[in-house]
This record gives structure tokens, sequence and C-alpha cells, in this order.
């Protein structure tokens, strides 16, 4: 008997597999992530041959406390993907009560039970926010969070940089993820940071172990948090067209409900229904097995609207 499948966005293989066509012709909606990626640029030869040595390390976290306005009490570290630090968190406290507001991002509740912590929302000896939400975009208040680990999981904040807790790292028992693939739309680079009290990254450090991040990642993050008017543009166009796709959808009955201007969240008579009529002209959405009625829609790359038009 394999490992649990939870549920995520993606999937197009399977997608194709029960409605056809390519790769190319499906427009996957499924997921959070920039449909327009930060140009990566060229990529050097001692980047993909050579162990990333601490030059390249220090570039990269100087650029992230930078364009994180991390506070000096703070570190940071740098992993292949949040993920990788999600599934290791658990381990930075002692087993306990854990309360992760629902519904949310399933990988944190699945991390906690697997390492032994129980899930709560009674007095809870740990806490863990996604700051926005995945999948309704809430934004959480520091008064609410409390226990002796605080783990604040920004993703999607990016699009939101006014909204970060960034300020809450300086403390010992909060931690804050960041994760690069979702806002510079380049999630097979797998890079992720965790910034937090000194001894919780020391600790992490020791459980990713040493080279964690491969030379192209470090080289392509640190270019990217160092371009600064390329964000600033791009919190501009992914606010535009989140609201043309709100306006797009309103005559045809999905009503927004949530989301983030990397995700839209819409209430819908039947999400099922209207996972399959857009899986029928090659468009790929979620829904959630929480929900019958909650149908999430990442955003088209510029030159796929009319595509997405076109199935509506």
């Amino acid at each position: 008997m394999g490992p649990e499948v939870r549920d995520h966005g993606g999937g197009i293989d399977a997608a194709i597999n029960q409605f056809g066509g390519t790769r190319a012709g499906w427009l996957d909606l499924s997921t959070g992530i920039n449909p327009v990626p930060y140009p990566v640029g060229k990529i050097s030869q001692g980047d993909w041959t050579e162990l990333p040595d601490q030059a390249a390390q220090n570039a990269l976290m100087t650029a992230a406390r930078t364009f994180w306005s991390v506070p000096k009490e703070a570190e940071i570290l740098a992993a292949p993907g949040a993920s990788s630090l999600i599934a290791r968190i658990p381990a930075l406290a002692e087993t306990g009560r854990v309360h992760i507001p629902a519904p949310t991002y399933n990988e944190h509740a699945a991390a906690f039970v697997a390492a032994g912590w129980t899930l709560t929302d009674q007095e809870p000896d740990a806490m863990v926010v996604v700051h926005p939400n995945n999948p309704n975009g809430r934004i959480h208040h520091p008064n609410d969070l409390k226990g002796k680990l605080v783990v604040i999981d920004e993703s999607f904040c990016d699009i939101a940089p006014d909204a970060s807790m960034i300020d809450l790292a300086r403390y010992e028992n909060v931690v804050i993820l960041k994760s690069f693939g979702k806002f510079w739309g380049l999630a097979g680079v797998r890079l992720g940071f965790m910034i937090g009290h000194p001894r919780s990254i020391a600790k992490m450090r020791e459980m990713i172990g040493p080279w964690a991040v491969s030379g192209p990642a470090l080289s392509i993050g640190t270019r990217a948090l160092n371009d600064t008017a390329w964000a600033s543009q791009t919190r501009i166009r992914l606010s535009t067209e989140a609201n043309r796709m709100d306006e797009l959808l309103a005559p045809h009955g999905p009503r927004a409900v949530g989301g983030t201007p990397l995700f839209r969240l819409y209430e819908v008579d039947d999400a099922a229904a209207w996972q399959d009529k857009l899986a029928k002209k090659h468009i790929w959405s979620r829904i959630f097995p929480y929900s019958k009625t909650w149908l999430r829609l990442g955003l088209p790359a510029p030159d796929r609207w009319e595509q997405f038009e076109d199935a509506l």
C-alpha cells in the first residue's frame, strides 16, 4: 500500500488521461503560481557544476533580508522548497497540541500529525496559520497567535507585503515561511525560506543538511530578490488580472468569496460540475474535498486569456 496522496493543485497528466489533449493545449488554473515567471536569465556553468560556496549563500541571505525587511534579531535559512521545511517544523518543539485553523493548506496538519502532535482548537501548545490563507485569502492578526511554537506561512504574502508579520520573527517561538515558487512563478526552482530565532534556524539547518539549495537556485533567487522593480510591477499586474477574472466570471454565476491576486475563490452551485465543464475545454481548476461549492482558479498567462474566455 503506497503513501497517502493528499489533495493539491496540478495533476495535468491525470486530466489529460481523462479528457484528452496535450500538455501544451491545457490551461492549468489549479495552482496559485504566477503565470508570468521571473526571467531567470543566464545561469553560469559553475552554478551547475560546483558545490554551492559560502559567497553565493551569503548573497542570497543578504537579498532576502533586504527584500523582506527581516529584523536584525532573526536569521534566515534557505531550503529546497517551503514544503521541505513544513515537513520538519514539528520537530522544533516538544510534541503537544497544535491548532491549524481550517480550511487551509493541508501539508501543515499532515506534518504535525506524522510527528505525533494532536490537532486541536482548544488551548494549543503550537499554532500554524497560512497568511494570506489558501484557499480563502484570510488575513490573520498577530494578537490571535499563541503557543510555544507559532508558524506563519507567508507563501502568498509577497503580493501584499504590507500585511507581512515579519517583525514577529524576532521572537524565539515564531518562525515565518516564505516560498519562492508562487509570486516569482518559479515553482520548479524549489526554493523556500525559514526566518526566525537563531536557535530555531540552527536546529533546522542541522535537519536539512549541507548544500540544501542548488547553485542555480541560489543564483536565481538572489537575482530575483534584488529586483524590486519587477516585484512592484508584478503586484500591479496580478491585481489587475485578478479583477479581470472576477468580472469575466460574474455574469456566468460564480460569486467571488475570497482569494488573493494569485488565485481567486468562487462560490458556485456545483464545483465538481464546473471543474468537469472547464476540463472538457482543457482548462484545469481546483476543487476541494471539504466543499461542494468552492471553485479556485489561478490566473491565465497573458496569451491564454482568450482560451479561458472562449470556454466561458
